[in-house]
């Protein structure tokens, strides 16, 4: 279906996920400490837990049930008990508003 609107940039708080679901999707958006805007998967791969419920910091988000980390950038865990990476989607800006194509995921290079 390609890119579609997740919600305005203004609706975004900073170092706060936010939790979209598009096309039945759900995925994190969160605007960093530097003014970029991520899209991560919001099911943690460890406990099915949302993450937009979490913590930001950094270039990480945490997930709040059992403390398993995940890279913005990269979508993989930064610490147990998690091990396997949530995608990570890529982010339009454009005219104020946050694109994203939840079909397609960023090709990260380990």
């Amino acid at each position: 279906m390609g890119l579609q609107k997740a919600l305005a940039i203004s609706d975004l708080v900073q170092d706060q996920a936010t939790r979209v679901v598009i096309d039945g999707v759900p995925i994190a958006v969160v605007l960093d400490s530097q003014g970029e805007v991520h899209a991560i998967g919001d099911t943690c791969s460890h406990g099915q837990i949302s993450l937009s419920e979490g913590f930001v910091e950094g270039d990480t988000l945490e997930c709040w049930a059992h403390g398993s980390a995940f890279s913005l950038c990269t979508g993989q865990p930064q610490n147990l008990p998690a091990y396997e990476p949530v995608p990570v989607y890529v982010v339009e800006i454009n005219h104020g508003d946050v694109y994203i194509d939840p079909n397609v995921t960023k090709e990260i290079q380990s």
